[in-house]
């Protein structure tokens, strides 16, 4: 029991860390951090093997620049499966300095980039074998620590790509396949509002009523509470029922930003627009 305890731990920690930092922080820049925090949450994403997040970040900025198109790395068009984990198995695209700059000034993310296999490896080795030794249970600790709790790591966050492309509702966006499914939000850690997301992605939360699951953003809000996140970026209620009334008349649909355009302005890097709204 104790082994399983403390892989849901270390798959939680890890997990919790790809959405907070790679996704949010590194490829939509929803929120600042200092190094500190920046460094904990690189090192703990590192334990679920999901290469760097300089390449899982500009693998997802194009996602969201060209979705749903062959341009998109990851496009549900391609099938579920293929969204799911198969894309992985393609030769992957030379990474586009343009779509990253801000990342490639980063020491930390570029050190991480850099010495990408030791920073995956040698933690989820020694993690492992700590365990393995204070358990005294070697097999266990390979199997349940290592071997399953990263197949569940890889595939909630494939669920992502897949399921949240697939099964669910569409209401801030009927153009694109992403949609909001509140159950995926549980294993995902949030991330299940994909819909909205797809709308405003620099928006530090998915969820965005008070009951929505999204322990993402309450790490995002925490943090921000204790004075070590700033500048967190959220959409205005205005613009938000703006879109959503959009939605309900397909007549008028060409009133709202359309979610492709929102992401290039983001990946252009101009100054935030005044529908963002940020907490200090």
């Amino acid at each position: 029991m104790a082994m399983i305890i403390w892989s849901i731990v270390i798959f939680s920690l890890s997990e919790i860390s790809i959405t907070a930092g790679y996704h949010r922080l590194y490829s939509h820049r929803s929120f600042k951090t200092n190094p500190i925090v920046e460094f904990l949450l690189l090192f703990c994403a590192s334990l679920a093997s999901q290469r760097s997040a300089l390449r899982w970040s500009f693998e997802h900025r194009l996602h969201h620049a060209f979705v749903d198109t062959d341009r998109d790395p990851y496009s549900i068009k391609r099938g579920f499966w293929f969204a799911h984990f198969s894309w992985m198995f393609e030769d992957p695209k030379e990474i586009d300095k343009k779509m990253v700059p801000d990342l490639l000034k980063n020491k930390l993310v570029m050190f991480q980039d850099k010495h990408e296999n030791k920073c995956m490896y040698m933690p989820n080795l020694a993690i492992t074998a700590l365990l393995g030794y204070f358990l005294n249970d070697f097999i266990g600790a390979v199997v349940i620590a290592l071997g399953l709790r990263l197949f569940f790591n890889h595939h909630c966050t494939f669920f992502i790509n897949s399921l949240a492309h697939t099964v669910g509702s569409k209401p801030f966006s009927k153009k694109i396949s992403a949609v909001n499914n509140y159950l995926i939000s549980f294993p995902t850690f949030g991330e299940g509002f994909h819909n909205f997301h797809h709308a405003f992605p620099r928006d530090y939360r998915n969820g965005i009523r008070w009951w929505d699951f999204d322990p993402t953003k309450w790490l995002i809000r925490g943090l921000n509470y204790f004075g070590l996140a700033t500048e967190l970026k959220s959409t205005s209620n205005k613009v938000m029922e703006k879109r959503l009334l959009s939605e309900m008349d397909h007549t008028k649909i060409h009133h709202a930003e359309t979610p492709e355009k929102s992401y290039q302005e983001e990946a252009s890097y101009e100054e935030p627009s005044k529908e963002e709204q940020v907490t200090t």
